[in-house]
């Protein structure tokens, strides 16, 4: 390695983007704890924003664990009977954030720094959500065109970052980061006029990128199923990549206890347009 990253001063964490996939970045978070490696700054794409925002607040990746095999989606999305341009409102995702945290925060208060990357429609822009309510810019990041209403922030017309940039390394860098560990679940989207593809792999391939890749195979990352599974395989992929750091703080033998409810899915009517959404 170019780097010794338990003492990398600016150390930086990209979560991508990736639907119900964004559980394997909790295994990634607890292999990097049980290394001692502690990112200064982090940047998160939609389920990565969430996920990147647990560990800016200071939660414990074990805990966390606890916390994902619970979620469902009403947690996340509510149906919307509204006109607009979308099916699901983020109510759900903010009451499951208030309950979680006890409230809303700002960005700015949190003890790691933290940006959630969002899209601009109007302005075909990435736009770094760095600062004002935190619950926001999880709820903008998240916002998947035709699911999700837009945001309305600042100005913005806000929708999921993973139009432009499902891997956030570039926002990572501008946060402050030398050096950035990026976690890949999912392709840029590339859609028409939103092409990004190319850019985001010239970061990938750079000395001061360190990527892990879990091998997903064709889990989907519409319907949320084999939690368990995919945190494992946050872990497999994580531990590979800095297989050359030995573990300092072991993973508990015990962890906390959770009721796992059946595998959720979308309701009703809407399975069948969810199961046909093409893989990005």
């Amino acid at each position: 390695m170019t780097v010794d990253l338990r003492y990398e001063p600016h150390l930086g964490l990209a979560l991508g983007g990736g639907g119900a996939l964004g559980a394997a970045h909790v295994g990634v978070l607890q292999v990097l704890q049980e290394r001692g490696i502690a990112p200064t700054v982090v940047a998160g794409t939609s389920a990565g924003a969430l996920m990147g925002a647990a560990y800016a607040r200071g939660g414990d990746p074990y805990r966390l664990e606890a916390e994902v095999l619970k979620a469902e989606w009403g947690h996340f999305g509510t149906v919307s009977f509204r006109p607009g341009l979308g099916i699901f409102d983020t109510a759900g995702l903010r009451r499951t954030l208030d309950a979680l945290s006890g409230g809303d925060e700002l960005i700015e208060d949190l003890p790691v720094r933290f940006a959630a990357v969002a899209t601009d429609l109007k302005t075909r822009h990435v736009v770094m959500l760095d600062h004002g309510s935190l619950d926001d810019a999880l709820c903008a990041s998240i916002s998947v065109p035709g699911l999700f209403r837009p945001l309305h922030l600042d100005g913005h017309l806000l929708v999921d970052g993973g139009l432009l940039e499902n891997l956030p390394l570039e926002a990572a860098f501008k946060l402050g980061a030398r050096h950035v560990i990026g976690v890949r679940l999912a392709p840029e989207w590339d859609a028409p006029g939103f092409e990004s593809s190319l850019e985001v792999h010239e970061l990938e391939i750079r000395a001061d990128v360190t990527l892990i890749s879990p091998r997903l195979g064709d889990r989907s990352q519409w319907v949320a199923k084999d939690i368990p599974e995919l945190i494992r395989l946050g872990r497999v992929a994580a531990e590979e990549t800095l297989a050359d750091y030995p573990v300092i703080s072991p993973r508990p033998a015990e962890l906390p206890h959770v009721e796992v409810p059946e595998p959720s899915r979308l309701p009703g009517p809407l399975r069948e347009f969810m199961d046909r959404r093409p893989e990005h």
